[in-house]
């Protein structure tokens, strides 16, 4: 219809009263995951789309849209989620159970601890993100290991690996614990199922 105009008045604010003047209107955030959109017979009569009742009589089937947006899960996930570091992830949702920092790529040996770590990670069905960046200082990669967000993260350093040792760092809580190279296979398994 031509010369119809739509404005927003106004904008409502906290404890205003509801238009029945029986309630306080609270305002919160909210995100949209999903919608169901009725459609009525609209679809259905133009595609000839039609069901018997138990009369048997013949109608147009009354049609709905269902949506659940996956980006948009991920885009809440992610708003609830984080710090001035980066992305948190947690449970299922989480791309990777761990993420592989090998900080010292220019030691053979602690390259070949880590390959082999994460072959057998790998092996254990254990999703692994494995930097293993060569031209890169090791405070990037804990930048760049921050902002992703996944939940445990497993340091593998020369120093710490010329004492037997290896790092893991929890994303969420930033706790940071030395675990022995030899046992880090099985203590990473029990922080993943530990949840």
């Amino acid at each position: 219809m031509k010369g119809i105009n739509y404005h927003d008045i106004r904008i409502v604010r906290e404890g205003e009263l509801t238009v029945d003047r029986v309630s306080k209107l609270r305002v919160t955030k909210a995100i949209e995951v999903g919608h169901i959109f009725k459609l009525g017979t609209k679809y259905s009569e133009s595609l000839g789309a039609r069901y018997l009742d138990k009369e048997g009589k013949d109608h147009p089937i009354v049609m709905g849209s269902y949506g659940i947006g996956i980006e948009r899960i991920i885009a809440s996930f992610i708003e609830q989620n984080h710090d001035d570091k980066g992305i948190i992830w947690g449970g299922e949702i989480a791309p990777f159970s761990v993420m592989l920092l090998n900080v010292s790529p220019q030691k053979p040996e602690v390259t070949l601890y880590c390959n082999h770590l994460y072959k057998t990670l790998i092996d254990m069905n254990i999703e692994v993100l494995y930097d293993d960046r060569e031209d890169l200082r090791p405070g990037f990669k804990f930048n760049d290991a921050d902002l992703i967000g996944i939940p445990l993260q497993l340091i593998v350093g020369e120093k710490n690996f010329k004492n037997g040792n290896v790092e893991v760092k929890k994303r969420r809580t930033g706790e940071r614990i030395l675990i022995g190279t030899e046992e880090a296979v099985e203590k990473i398994s029990g922080l993943i199922n530990a949840g």
